[in-house]
């Protein structure tokens, strides 16, 4: 199982959201997300959030059209996004998507890159990714992992999350061998796959991986 959860973050920095809506995928919209995803064509299954953010007449299509809400009060200690993260991970999925959770303030998009970290400090396999319409973003625990290649999002970049010990990279175009990152640390920034595939291991921390291409305007 997949979910799928959409935030209210700036349409214009979505990919295709009809290119992720499978048989094994569940769609979640975050206040404002709900209403993207009723404009695309996609009726969410649940929806989390306080609503501060959608109109009177949004609010009733909301109340129409979705069986499962959740509406929370303004005053809370959690973000949207993180009580519809924290419903998802109770759900034991393979993977959580997290979409309109980039762009416009910074505030919520920091928080929303500490959201990928949950299953990892609570030991879970979920693994949460971050996507928009030029990168995917995800956090790995310390281990040996392996990293495909994606035509599309040639730019692989590892940032510590915590310092990384014993950080070695096989199959890029800047290997790396047991190398120390502190905080801070921009070393391994804008990495490439020398083929179809590479890994890339260390033995104490938590990184954060980005996949990124440049953006091509026409």
């Amino acid at each position: 199982m997949i979910i799928n959860i959409v935030g209210g973050g700036p349409v214009q920095f979505f990919p295709d959201l009809k290119l992720y809506d499978d048989d094994v995928s569940i769609w979640i919209g975050v206040d404002k997300g709900v209403t993207i995803l009723l404009n695309k064509g996609i009726t969410p299954s649940y929806a989390f959030g306080d609503f501060d953010s959608v109109s009177g007449e949004e609010w009733q299509k909301i109340e129409q059209t979705v069986s499962g809400i959740q509406r929370f009060k303004p005053e809370k200690d959690e973000t949207d996004m993180d009580l519809a993260i924290n419903w998802a991970l109770e759900q034991r999925p393979e993977r959580i998507r997290i979409f309109g959770g980039t762009g416009g303030r910074l505030d919520h998009f920091f928080g929303n890159v500490q959201l990928l970290l949950k299953p990892i400090l609570q030991k879970q396999t979920t693994e949460i990714n971050i996507i928009d319409q030029q990168n995917i973003i995800y956090a790995k625990p310390h281990g040996v992992h392996t990293i495909e290649e994606l035509a599309e999002l040639k730019y692989i970049s590892f940032i510590p999350i915590t310092p990384v010990k014993n950080l070695s990279l096989r199959g890029f175009k800047y290997p790396l061998t047991d190398c120390h990152i502190p905080l801070g640390s921009t070393l391994c920034i804008s990495n490439e796959l020398l083929k179809d595939y590479g890994t890339f291991s260390f033995s104490e921390g938590i990184l954060l991986v980005i996949r990124s291409c440049d953006l091509i305007i026409t």
